[in-house]
């Protein structure tokens, strides 16, 4: 699989997981605990699904070097920011300034931070299984 493809397919399975889970968030999960405690909630999930999905992703690929990785965590982050962007000024039309200014602090700087671990996976992925094989050889 090349870089760009998987980029792609990274970016598309933790992308469309998040848009089903940020669904049930707003309809069932925030009225019930409110949209700083869902989204809170809902990240530790999007963490698990990106993980898995640059498992599935790296093993696809054919020689995942780790410069390789690195490139598409940080294409797929490009990919995921973009449509973001798209969502947020074509959907919610709202200026990317308001979006911005608009998240609850808490929230925001956690996911941020899941930005970061999103596009960090299919390295750490990598890092792992190869200390897997090391330690199994």
């Amino acid at each position: 699989m090349s870089i760009f493809k998987a980029a792609i397919v990274h970016f598309g399975l933790v992308f469309t997981a998040g848009f089903a889970l940020g669904t049930v968030r707003t309809i069932w999960l925030v009225p019930l605990v409110g949209e700083r405690s869902a989204e809170l909630l809902e990240t530790p999930v999007m963490i698990i699904i990106s993980f898995l999905a640059a498992r599935w992703v790296v093993g696809k690929m054919k020689e995942p070097s780790f410069p390789k990785r690195l490139q598409v965590g940080a294409l797929a982050l490009l990919f995921l920011l973009g449509c973001e962007a798209g969502v947020v000024v074509f959907v919610l039309q709202q200026s990317l300034g308001e979006y911005i200014t608009g998240r609850e602090p808490v929230a925001g700087m956690v996911y941020l931070v899941a930005l970061a671990v999103f596009a960090a996976a299919p390295s750490v992925i990598g890092r792992t299984a190869v200390l897997r094989q090391s330690d199994e050889s």
